[in-house]
């Protein structure tokens, strides 16, 4: 097992990624359109070969010291609704509002704004399926997946199949001792992983943003074991020379804001 230690007692913690996200979001008018809860989140880091995912990736990639990072998060989104319009436009949504999904991320930099990039989504909802791609650029994939993640016991597991290739991965874990939920160190690595807020993704060869804000993430590090890496190495073949670097999970939040997508902006 590994874990990112990163959390050390005593440290001053800051909201600055969360708080310049915030002033971005509100600076276009009409934002956020949605709004959502992302629950029981459980996100997993590989290092990977920075050439060999650059060439699968439309963005310039956003290096740590030089290394190339690719994160697993498995989560809930719950109750996904339009701001605007009440118990009325929620009702219209409920058919895509809560389902699981695995995100498949890499770590981007596109004008001077750092964020993520979706190299794949896996969700159990097929008509959201249908309409990530159209409406937010998202590469999404049906796949059938099963979470248990225990609070009480502080265990974590899962499997994600591929719905087409018939191909799964696995994860096992738990929460490090003690788990304790609070924003991570300001600066640390795994700030730099968990606090980013802008989507940058091409699907269709469209180049589009989207923006997301949210506190915090409340996180406690964890030890989880992967097996299955077959599963990501069929698309990625460099994949399978990735490296399981740590892990976080967190609660969730109950609120987390959702941009339009935008046409991206000339890199500067």
């Amino acid at each position: 097992m590994n874990t990112l230690a990163i959390n050390t007692p005593a440290v001053q913690y800051t909201s600055r990624p969360s708080a310049a996200a915030r002033e971005r979001m509100l600076s276009r008018r009409g934002e956020p359109v949605f709004m959502a809860g992302w629950r029981r989140v459980l996100m997993m880091h590989f290092d990977v070969d920075a050439g060999a995912l650059q060439r699968d990736v439309p963005f310039q990639l956003d290096l740590r010291d030089g290394r190339a990072f690719v994160s697993l998060v498995a989560f809930t989104m719950e109750g996904m609704r339009p701001r605007f319009g009440g118990r009325w436009t929620a009702k219209l949504f409920q058919p895509i509002a809560t389902h699981d999904f695995l995100n498949v991320r890499t770590y981007v930099v596109h004008g001077g704004e750092p964020g993520i990039h979706f190299l794949a989504e896996w969700l159990t909802n097929r008509l959201a399926v249908m309409l990530g791609p159209a409406t937010f650029g998202l590469p999404y994939r049906y796949g059938r997946l099963a979470y248990d993640f225990n609070r009480p016991r502080r265990s974590l597991q899962g499997r994600v199949a591929d719905a087409d290739s018939r191909t799964a991965i696995n994860f096992r874990g738990n929460l490090v001792e003690p788990a304790c939920f609070q924003p991570v160190e300001a600066g640390s690595l795994t700030e730099w992983l968990m606090e980013r807020y802008t989507a940058f993704n091409a699907a269709g060869g469209r180049k589009q943003f989207f923006r997301v804000w949210h506190p915090p993430w409340p996180q406690c590090p964890a030890q989880v074991e992967v097996d299955g890496l077959n599963f990501l190495a069929q698309h990625w073949p460099w994949f399978g020379a990735a490296r399981l670097v740590g892990a976080n999970y967190s609660p969730g939040l109950d609120e987390v804001w959702m941009g339009r997508p935008h046409r991206t902006f000339p890199a500067r």
